[in-house]
């Protein structure tokens, strides 16, 4: 690449002292080409300016601007519109916790009560099969206690008759059972 730089210089140089002819349209010195490049970009700028161009090009640009603006208007809108309903559910969001909150407090206190409802029965039911087997044991014990003293008396009965009949013969045995018999 180098090489190709060098040689490239190298002609340049050779031909430096040499003088080159400008080229002119009939024979006029400004007639060169840049002055026909300049005139024929005149030219070109005045047909745009006469078919209203810049005119066309502005209305364009103008329409697309308010295309934008109506884009922006409508996502300001938008988002207006999507703020609002984020408020709403989070306000929704918001009740719906507290009465998560007031649910669950409602169920804990129902809980409650009814545990306590349950210990009341049950220390209840527990109280009355307890004075029922007390009653039933008092009722055992006094029928215990009944045919205890009417053995007793069958015995003391049979034993006093079996003495008495013994040691006790006609008169008296009257007297006896008559004072027997008002006693009761």
């Amino acid at each position: 690449m180098l090489d190709l730089l060098a040689a490239g210089a190298a002609q340049v140089a050779e031909h430096a002292g040499e003088e080159h002819a400008k080229a002119a349209a009939f024979g006029i010195s400004f007639l060169t080409p840049s002055f026909f490049v300049g005139l024929a970009m005149l030219v070109v700028f005045a047909i745009m300016l006469k078919a209203r161009v810049p005119a066309l090009i502005a209305s364009a640009l103008d329409a697309r601007i308010a295309g934008i603006k109506d884009q922006l208007d409508t996502a300001a809108k938008l988002r207006v519109e999507a703020e609002a309903l984020k408020a709403e559910y989070e306000a929704r969001s918001a009740a719906a916790d507290a009465d998560i909150a007031a649910m669950k407090a409602g169920a804990e206190r129902q809980a409650a009560e009814i545990v306590a409802k349950a210990e009341d029965d049950a220390a209840k039911l527990i109280e009355r099969h307890q004075a029922m087997a007390e009653a039933k044991i008092g009722a055992a014990e006094r029928a215990a206690i009944a045919e205890i003293r009417a053995t007793a008396a069958s015995a003391a009965t049979t034993a006093a008759e079996t003495l008495i009949a013994g040691k006790i013969q006609g008169a008296v045995d009257k007297r006896l059972v008559d004072e027997a018999i008002a006693g009761i």
